[in-house]
């Protein structure tokens, strides 16, 4: 036939066939669902300011504030004045029109709109106090009075305040690279903070008449000005905390004269406000690296509680390069201080407590302090400061350049229990550790809690760890998270919320991120590489501002592991995990062709490209008795293996005798790594780790085949609890009932 004429034939026929044949049914096109695409659609666009390798980019720029200070405490009627002098720089290339100061105090005015974003429900029990204070006092009026704003020629400038926010509105702008100084005069009456709540204020002790004051937030503050958003200028609505500049402070703070007091930065006249005494035990503390130096007594302190002078005198304090500044003071103070050496310098780990705090306070604070300041530097940076100072106030937990606050006292007989002992041991290394993040990875609270609260809470749990092996810590392993991500998940969000927006804020902005980077670093990325990427992230931003992409791509680019299923899974979504075994089928093998199995020559095609004679695996039921098969003396195999190895690499291959082909399946949500213990029959075990890319092609279940020399007796996934799988009742084969917490 002419090959033409056939090829005409054949398209004819074949063309008839098509029509012939009904239409298949046109299918919708997808969209990429798959857990392991690429970030794009979720980060900012790399720019010349923020590069795609997560550092600060080549026009990188951030503002300064420079704060001269004089500021006075009124301790009969706690009111607090001052002073404040700003040099604001402006290091953008842009003009600013207008500049936005905090006034976070004015969330206490009395009807201030920042105290109203919330439900309010009637108790059905409540105390006489509580419900007088709820229902029938005037709430007091805590905000500040804005005295005079004057620029550095003494002429008035133009202000708005606007709740918690205030906007100094200039006649001309602001321009590029140039800076501005300007002055505020301002007072207000400081809250009892045990009474009326808040991160700082003053506790009144009612058997001797005085008051312990921690102050913070207590100056209108520059706002941020950045890259990202421009002004930062969200209310203060009292969940998320604060986003700050840089800058050098000189801070004058006159008081009582029987007062102790601590406070950001470097003392200058301690000549003026310690006794010779107390100078000689300072010095000797300045070279004690080992133990705690008592400065002030507990003598001493009894003694100023009793005195209560009318004579006042100033502390003078001055601290470069940070963001914020904090301040506590008291009559009522022992001091006591430690040295640490942080690589060729020494840094100051120092305490101030009531005698209410004792012997817990002398016996530990100050250690922890120390502890945590190596704990932290082994994991980022040296600490850079030249003191860390913990001071004791009850319910407080909260953190400034330099200082913080923090509870834990024992009762009234001197008994502390172990959770009063072990909590405020973790709250010191927690609020000590604020110094890191964000203190100085100077991340936006305001925004992102998760970025300071997350990562501090993951290195709180490794400084507990080291502290002490038994430490009972309250977040870091994953087995902690499990209760939360198994609840309601109309009661939850993404990690990735503002802070304002978060229900629950400890698991979701404490305890999630901190679980999500201890599985980074134990199960995922390895010590190793987790720990050069965190480093790298800790250097690189560093007295600056970074934001969460910045995170989520310096630790991908230090360490060349692809995370973007991991953050993508674990802080922008509210998944959980749940890996399960679905079934377990046994086989043997033989050379000897299966009755009924026809195996195509497509078969032969395998990974392997082997030809010829062929192996067959033959599933045994499980009425069967899985009997030991000496795979080396199958035929076909010990031909194959007699012609292609010395009898000495026959020895040393591997001599499996079952086959088991395991298919696990994933109810839940989040892709993460299937690690799988087999249990063979004398008792022994076999680790296997699978990383998370098993899932990439199936999301649903994936199978595994294991060979091994000994019958298994059982399988567990995720034996030690490393993923915070939410269902272990599917964890084993055979299956097993899980014990209640009853049981």
């Amino acid at each position: 036939m002419n090959l033409y004429r056939f090829l005409a034939i054949c398209t004819f026929f074949s063309s008839v066939s098509l029509v012939a044949q009904t239409a298949p049914e046109k299918q919708k096109g997808q969209v990429d669902t798959n857990k392991f695409r690429q970030m794009y659609d979720l980060m900012a666009t790399p720019n010349m300011y923020r590069t795609a390798s997560g550092a600060p980019g080549p026009e990188y720029y951030q503002q300064k504030a420079d704060y001269k200070m004089d500021v006075v405490l009124d301790d009969v009627n706690a009111k607090l004045s001052g002073v404040e002098t700003i040099t604001y720089h402006n290091n953008a290339k842009e003009s600013l029109d207008y500049l936005w100061l905090q006034l976070d105090q004015n969330r206490r005015n009395k009807n201030s709109v920042t105290k109203k974003n919330g439900s309010s429900y009637m108790d059905e029990a409540i105390s006489t106090k509580g419900f007088s204070k709820k229902y029938l006092e005037q709430a007091a009026d805590r905000g500040f009075n804005i005295m005079s704003v004057v620029d550095e020629n003494g002429k008035p400038l133009s202000y708005t305040i606007n709740e918690t926010m205030m906007r100094i509105n200039l006649a001309e702008p602001l321009k590029g690279n140039s800076k501005m100084v300007f002055t505020i005069k301002w007072w207000y009456n400081i809250n009892n903070y045990r009474v009326e709540g808040g991160r700082s204020g003053y506790e009144h002790f009612e058997k001797d008449g005085n008051n312990l004051y921690v102050l913070a937030q207590f100056f209108p503050r520059m706002a941020v000005y950045n890259d990202v958003e421009g002004w930062q200028n969200m209310q203060f609505w009292g969940g998320g905390e604060f986003a700050l500049a840089f800058g050098d402070y000189e801070v004058n703070i006159t008081v009582p004269a029987d007062h102790i007091m601590n406070a950001t930065g470097v003392l200058q006249n301690r000549e003026q406000v310690f006794t010779a005494a107390q100078l000689k035990r300072l010095a000797l503390a300045e070279k004690s690296y080992e133990n705690p130096v008592v400065i002030v007594t507990q003598d001493e302190a009894e003694k100023a509680e009793k005195s209560k002078s009318n004579q006042t005198k100033t502390w003078r304090w001055k601290a470069e390069n940070v963001r914020d500044f904090g301040i506590s003071t008291s009559r009522k103070f022992i001091y006591d201080a430690m040295a640490v050496k942080m690589g060729d310098r020494t840094v100051m780990a120092e305490s101030l407590y009531p005698k209410e705090g004792n012997p817990l306070w002398e016996q530990y604070s100050t250690r922890v302090v120390a502890h945590t300041l190596k704990s932290y530097s082994s994991y980022t940076f040296d600490y850079p400061y030249p003191k860390a100072v913990s001071v004791n106030a009850e319910d407080q937990g909260m953190e400034y350049p330099m200082i913080c606050w923090n509870f834990g006292r024992p009762d009234e007989k001197g008994i502390t229990s172990d959770q009063t002992k072990y909590g405020m041991i973790g709250v010191i290394i927690h609020e000590v550790g604020h110094n890191y993040f964000p203190m100085i990875v100077n991340s936006d609270e305001r925004q992102w809690t998760w970025m300071d609260e997350g990562l501090n809470t993951f290195l709180q749990y490794l400084a507990e760890t080291t502290f002490q092996k038994d430490f009972p810590s309250r977040r870091g392993p994953a087995r902690l998270i499990v209760p939360y991500m198994k609840g309601d998940q109309r009661g939850l969000e993404p990690i990735m919320t503002n802070s304002e927006s978060i229900r629950q804020f400890g698991n979701n902005a404490y305890g999630k991120p901190a679980t999500a980077l201890n599985i980074l670093r134990e199960t995922v990325m390895g010590h190793e590489l987790f720990d050069y990427a965190f480093k790298t992230y800790a250097n690189r931003w560093k007295f600056k501002h970074p934001t969460p992409e910045d995170f989520f791509r310096t630790m991908e680019d230090a360490s060349a592991v692809d995370l973007d299923w991991f953050w993508r899974g674990w802080f922008y979504t509210t998944d959980y995990n749940d890996i399960g075994i679905k079934d377990v089928r046994l086989f043997t093998v033989t050379d000897e062709l299966p009755k009924g199995l026809n195996v195509p020559q497509s078969s032969r095609r395998n990974r392997y490209n082997l030809t010829g004679p062929m192996v067959y695996a033959v599933e045994m039921q499980s009425s069967d008795k899985p009997k030991s098969v000496d795979v080396k003396e199958i035929k076909t195999l010990k031909e194959y293996l007699n012609s292609n190895f010395t009898k000495k690499e026959i020895a040393a291959l591997n001599s499996p005798n079952y086959f088991y082909e395991v298919t696990f399946d994933k109810p839940g949500g989040l892709v993460m790594p299937l690690i799988v213990d087999l249990i063979l029959e004398d008792g022994s075990v076999e680790k296997h780790r699978f990383p998370a890319q098993i899932w990439h092609l199936s999301d649903e279940k994936v199978t595994r085949t294991f060979a091994t020399e000994k019958r298994i007796s059982k399988i567990i996934v995720d034996a030690e609890l490393e993923t915070a799988d939410i269902d272990i009742s599917n964890n084993t084969w055979p299956k097993e009932e899980v014990k209640s917490k009853f049981d």
